[in-house]
């Protein structure tokens, strides 16, 4: 315990303290992006590594945290740091009508029904453009603190990383609370043997419904903070692609674990740049890539470093 509380130290002072180590702004940007990841990515692995349902509709969902909080703003003039805060709860509603009837399905099953919410959420945005704008998007979206008075400039980039790792760190341990409380017993039980589960009497419905409706969520937050930092938003960002980029970030860094959605998000968020140097080919080596790390790495980042410190400490 004390090794682990000491690297949970170490990692969040590096996370402190990375922007002053960082010479190039894009990479700061990056970060952001990283960080904003890690919450959707969290959301994911709630009910993909510890439920054992995989949903593709992560990005879906992140796209009506994102749209939600642009319009609640500009048709309604609420306040940035209102709109954000109900983000997640406009995403819920449409969790808890899409969670319902899909819940009722298993397996594979539950992954082509979500792709279908996902693809609906997609088209909807595209084509309903009296509120989306289209594929033209909504640009102008305010940063928090918009206006004259503002206290925090939200505008600098290292203000803005500061405030989405904060909400990173928050949703992190609201996470870990969960997992550790019972109902995270409930879905951890409910990944082994669901039919086990359901035959001593608990409503596996309901648990499965939470880690759904907790999921969407994140990712609606996780919107909401984007939409508010790149001041624009558009449907492509919010298609199949990135509900898949969400569901490897927890595969690489690692299913059923808290630390490895926050290492899988930096890993599909960085990985892509650093192949830009392959141009044309860029896309088939980051494939290669993750094929290969499911492959060999079936337990993730994290599963890797744990057998290679038993194998250490076995050793020893």
């Amino acid at each position: 315990m004390k090794l682990k509380t000491f690297l949970l130290l170490a990692v969040l002072t590096m996370f402190v303290a990375l922007p002053q180590l960082i010479t190039v702004k894009y990479y700061l940007h990056l970060c952001i992006l990283a960080l904003i990841w890690v919450i959707m990515a969290q959301g994911q692995n709630l009910i993909q590594g510890y439920t054992g349902y995989v949903s593709i509709v992560q990005a879906g969902f992140m796209g009506i945290g994102a749209y939600s909080s642009a319009l609640m703003g500009s048709h309604f003039g609420l306040p940035v740091g209102l709109t954000i805060i109900l983000a997640p709860l406009v995403t819920a509603v449409f969790a808890l009508v899409a969670g319902y009837p899909s819940l009722r399905v298993k397996g594979h099953y539950f992954a082509i029904v979500t792709l279908a919410f996902n693809m609906v959420i997609f088209i909807v945005l595209l084509n309903f453009t009296y509120l989306t704008n289209g594929e033209a998007g909504i640009s102008g979206i305010p940063k928090p603190g918009y206006g004259r008075g503002a206290m925090i400039d939200f505008h600098d980039r290292e203000v803005y990383y500061y405030f989405v790792l904060a909400i990173a760190v928050l949703i992190t341990a609201l996470a870990a609370l969960i997992v550790r409380s019972r109902v995270g017993q409930i879905l951890l039980a409910i990944r082994q043997n669901e039919d086990l589960v359901a035959s001593v009497g608990v409503a596996a419905w309901r648990y499965k419904l939470f880690a759904f409706v907790i999921s969407a969520m994140f990712a609606g937050l996780a919107g909401a903070l984007y939409a508010h930092y790149q001041s624009f938003i558009n449907p492509e960002i919010f298609g199949v692609a990135q509900s898949m980029d969400a569901i490897l970030a927890v595969i690489i860094g690692g299913s059923g674990t808290l630390t490895g959605p926050v290492i899988g998000a930096f890993f599909v968020v960085f990985l892509p740049e650093y192949l830009r140097f392959a141009d044309s080919f860029r896309l088939i080596l980051y494939g290669l890539i993750l094929v290969l790390a499911t492959i060999f790495m079936p337990r993730g980042i994290v599963g890797l470093a744990r057998d290679l410190g038993t194998r250490f400490r076995g050793r020893k």
